[in-house]
């Protein structure tokens, strides 16, 4: 009996393997809707997670554009140019990671009031990345509703 991972042959089988690994990972990732007090609002994420996500959606949606390209074995420059394309996604998603890295560098850290751990804010309002804690620099926005709308420059004059 074989101990190592048999992987099948057929892309289709391939791509749903996969497609239930990254299905189980994405929706834990995925912002979800709660309804709190009758009101439906969206869950938030810090900025900097946000970025993050996005930057791991491109990899992924890159292996899947590369996996697509197995479906047309018979037409190599198909195939060839679904490769390319997925390898652009994942080079665009390098590209984001050393963005937000060179980001996270400049940004203000703060220890959160909540969960008196050390997080970083980029713009005026954030949420702490441990404990969801809305979190603010500006002593104008200070007892406000979080909105993530106050980050925005038209707002600010």
């Amino acid at each position: 009996m074989n101990v190592f991972l048999q992987i099948p042959g057929n892309p289709l089988q391939i791509f749903a393997t996969n497609f239930s690994i990254l299905h189980s990972f994405f929706f834990r990732q995925l912002c979800y809707i709660k309804k709190k007090g009758g009101m439906v609002l969206a869950k938030y994420s810090s900025k900097i997670n946000k970025i993050r996500t996005f930057a791991l959606s491109l990899i992924f949606a890159g292996f899947i554009v590369m996996y697509t390209g197995l479906f047309f074995r018979a037409h190599p420059v198909v195939v060839t140019l679904f490769m390319l394309f997925g390898l652009f996604f994942i080079l665009l998603s390098t590209v984001v990671y050393f963005w937000i890295g060179m980001l996270s560098t400049k940004a203000v850290q703060v220890v959160c009031p909540g969960c008196s751990k050390p997080t970083k804010m980029l713009g005026r309002v954030d949420i702490c990345m441990h404990c969801n804690e809305p979190l603010t620099l500006d002593p104008e926005l200070e007892g406000k509703a979080f909105d993530e709308s106050y980050n925005r420059k038209r707002l600010q004059k």
